[in-house]
């Protein structure tokens, strides 16, 4: 994904009006490229590894916020010091993905780019072309289940 946005910026950038920073352009343009993706794979047959490509679609996306405005490294500082806290959350992001395989892969991705990514109601809904009533059945029975998942691993 990332290649692409940057060979599509290559292409595009005479049309770059600079009305905003290069850094919000080129985000602009890997979210379209996601969304394309997704829209893409919605189409297809869905394989048991579906799961899988939206969390690494979603672990494209926080690379991409990883970067200030000068395009350098801005990663939050790490207190290496309570390494058992360090785990803890490595573990818990593990459990999160293994709950995500639990899901079917539409309310895996549904799920992933609203409450991982943050994504607004209407902009999941006009990029997967789906309604707001669908959105949240699938978002509910999505919680409920991620819900019984990690209380069953706890």
């Amino acid at each position: 994904m990332l290649q692409e946005t940057l060979l599509a910026a290559l292409k595009g950038a005479r049309h770059f009006q600079q009305r905003s920073s290069v850094r919000t352009w080129l985000i602009g343009i890997l979210k379209h490229k996601i969304m394309d993706e997704f829209r893409r794979r919605s189409r297809e047959v869905v394989s048991d590894d579906s799961a899988e490509a939206v969390w690494e679609r979603a672990e494209a996306q926080r690379v991409t916020e990883q970067f200030d405005a000068q395009g350098r490294w801005n990663l939050p500082s790490v207190d290496y010091s309570d390494a058992e806290q360090a785990l803890s959350q490595q573990q818990f992001w593990q459990l999160i993905e293994a709950c995500l395989e639990g899901l079917s892969p539409r309310a895996a991705r549904l799920f992933v780019l609203r409450e991982v990514w943050g994504l607004e109601t209407g902009e999941v809904c006009k990029e997967l072309e789906i309604t707001p009533t669908n959105l949240w059945t699938t978002l509910h029975r999505a919680r409920l289940s991620m819900r019984r998942c990690l209380e069953s691993s706890l």
